[in-house]
């Protein structure tokens, strides 16, 4: 009997590095499970679509598959858009069984992902010498959402020994140049952000750009297609599997 296929389901986006990043994550997803049938889609803006994949996968004669969404926060999209697609396609077809597991959340080993694309970022700019850190995210209307984020942002202080502020590219306050200048008002002047995004995109340079506006001496690329993030996907299929499993 075959394993349960694994869709990776990522948010999508009208730039083609974003979609070119998910399909570098899978990628390595696969390397790590050659066994597995993986593949990925997208909720909306890039290809393929969902039902698009589900339906091959129908086609190729699997009947149990594992969405593992590739969102860092549970929000709008994890609690109504995935449920519905989901819904849908069992409809479609009968007999199907799909199971969604956890986003991929904000793991506190993600933490050395930042890290990592930070030290980069700093090494870029010859930056030796920091005294805050701005960690930088989508946002969402979800108050619950943004509040894990700065959990995170926290957590992330408390290990470089440094002020860490959250700030949000939409719905939630502060934006990442407002979160800049209120340390610059504290007479901090060695301000990083780090981008605690999955992949390029608007919002990622709109964040970045207002950052380096108001005084950040480096902004972080996104965290990419790392290989902690592809065995992240690996370890919510895993779980999502055994649930497919009859008791």
């Amino acid at each position: 009997m075959a394993a349960p296929a694994l869709i990776a389901l990522a948010h999508g986006s009208r730039d083609p590095r974003s979609a070119a990043t998910i399909t570098a994550l899978v990628d390595a997803t696969k390397a790590l499970r050659p066994d597995l049938r993986i593949e990925k889609a997208f909720l909306d803006l890039s290809k393929p679509g969902f039902h698009t994949v589900v339906d091959r996968l129908v086609k190729a004669g699997f009947d149990e598959i594992v969405v593992v969404p590739l969102l860092l926060v549970e929000a709008f999209h994890a609690k109504v858009d995935v449920p519905e697609m989901i819904a849908e396609a069992t409809t479609r077809h009968p007999g199907l069984q799909i199971r969604a597991t956890e986003v991929l959340g904000l793991e506190a080993r993600f933490l050395e992902v930042l890290d990592e694309r930070l030290r980069e970022a700093l090494r870029a700019a010859r930056i030796r010498e920091l005294d805050a850190l701005v960690l930088a995210a989508a946002g969402t209307s979800d108050p619950l959402a943004n509040q894990a984020v700065a959990r995170l942002a926290r957590l992330w202080g408390t290990h470089h020994r440094l002020p860490v502020t959250a700030a949000y590219a939409t719905s939630a306050p502060p934006a990442t140049g407002e979160a800049v200048r209120a340390f610059r008002a504290e007479g901090r002047r060695h301000i990083a952000v780090a981008s605690l995004f999955l992949a390029p995109g608007s919002l990622v340079d709109r964040a970045s750009e207002l950052a380096l506006e108001a005084g950040a001496v480096a902004v972080s690329e996104p965290l990419g297609a790392h290989p902690e993030i592809a065995r992240t996907i690996l370890a919510r299929y895993a779980v999502g599997a055994v649930e497919l499993v009859p008791v």
